[in-house]
């Protein structure tokens, strides 16, 4: 039989889901851009994929999801700390990201989503021409002392 009690840390769990019962607990998240892509992971642990929700309105990212876990009865309860219910998180989205192209994969409790770089925010090279069609000599002037 598993036993513990923390009061401090049961009296905090409590009160987070006190706090936190009327609104969506937030997803951790870690991005970074990869060349030409940004990515997103979200921890997404015991979610059913058919529960994630995924959207992009305007220049918001939007991800819900829910994690539910039902007791068999009789199961007699020793601990609960796991985080049931609605979470999710809001991502806003720069200008020179593709908005059009989202990919998303779950995998092993972890969501990816894959952004693409939209073709007009890739740096490209700029050429550069003379004004006056030919070379021109510019002389220095000298230093003032």
């Amino acid at each position: 039989m598993l036993m513990r009690f923390e009061p401090f840390r049961e009296f905090d769990r409590i009160t987070e889901e006190l706090l936190t019962a009327s609104r969506a607990r937030q997803i951790p998240v870690d991005a970074y851009r990869r060349g030409d892509e940004f990515k997103v992971h979200l921890d997404m642990p015991g979610v059913d994929t058919a529960s994630i929700e995924l959207t992009v309105e305007k220049d918001v990212l939007s991800v819900r999801a829910t994690r539910t876990w039902a007791p068999f009865e009789g199961d007699e309860i020793q601990v609960t700390e796991r985080a049931q219910g609605e979470f999710g998180r809001q991502l806003f989205l720069g200008e020179s990201l593709d908005r059009d192209h989202v990919a998303a994969v779950y995998e092993d409790g972890v969501l990816t989503i894959t952004i693409p770089v939209a073709e007009q925010a890739k740096p490209r090279k700029v050429e550069i021409t003379h004004a006056g069609g030919g070379v021109q000599a510019v002389e220095a002037a000298p230093a003032a002392a």
